[in-house]
């Protein structure tokens, strides 16, 4: 790892832990980042994962008080989303980085849109539709989540809303406690598979610890629009990059 490559994945990891604090979408940052700098794709994906953790915890820890109200009734959805995001992170490793390679531009395309959509996906105040169709709706995101996991956030806040009870906060509370378990289970995978790259991880890390905590200064005087599309506008790069490398 050279001295440019270094700054490049603390810059990019200051700038996801600001990115997610303003309008979520980090993950774009992180894995272009790391893809930037020679990591094969299923390592940049991994890596990601350990260097998104820390926002999710402090995520969670910020709803602390509403978890407390409602953790025992989510449980269920906790064990849901840990067997989903098993699914996941097994079904990548099982794959080989020309496989996935090929899968990446299509996800990433796939999931900026879904990021693009957000502020139009975002759950209403309403009764929930059910408890089979809510399990069956957190599985399918957490096995994407423990797959690859760009715009998870917002996939699952929507489907939350459509399927749990609970104004936007509560749904937003329990969106962030299962992001937690869907992470920390792909995390325990690909760390037992040998594909996270710890140096480049280490790096990053406090750059988005950093980013996390400007974040906070940066939405109070940027629009969370022009934020959002900077996000997009990373994930179409991408996208066409991996296209073209093919």
């Amino acid at each position: 790892m050279t001295f440019f490559d270094a700054a490049l994945l603390f810059l990019s990891g200051f700038v996801s832990g600001a990115v997610n604090a303003v309008a979520g979408g980090g993950t774009f940052v992180t894995f272009g980042a790391m893809s930037l700098v020679g990591l094969p794709p299923i390592v940049a994906n991994a890596t990601s994962s350990v260097t998104q953790f820390p926002g999710y915890i402090t995520s969670t820890l910020a709803y602390l008080d509403d978890i407390r109200h409602f953790w025992r009734q989510a449980l269920l959805l906790c064990v849901i989303s840990a067997l989903g995001a098993l699914a996941g992170s097994l079904i990548l490793l099982a794959l080989s980085n020309p496989s996935f390679r090929a899968l990446v531009p299509w996800l990433l395309i796939a999931a900026t849109a879904l990021f693009a959509a957000g502020p139009w996906l975002k759950p209403a105040p309403k009764p929930g539709a059910g408890s089979f169709a809510g399990s069956l709706a957190q599985f399918a995101t957490s096995v994407y989540g423990g797959f690859f996991g760009a715009g998870m956030g917002v996939m699952m806040l929507a489907t939350l809303g459509l399927t749990q009870a609970g104004d936007y906060h509560r749904l937003n509370a329990l969106k962030n406690m299962l992001a937690v378990v869907i992470a920390a289970i792909a995390i325990l995978v690909f760390v037992s598979g040998g594909v996270v790259a710890w140096p480049q991880a280490i790096v990053m890390i406090p750059g988005g610890a950093l980013g996390g905590y400007a974040g906070v200064w940066i939405a109070k005087r940027v629009p969370q629009g022009i934020v959002r599309g900077f996000v997009v506008a990373v994930g179409l790069f991408l996208a066409f990059y991996y296209f073209t490398k093919g």
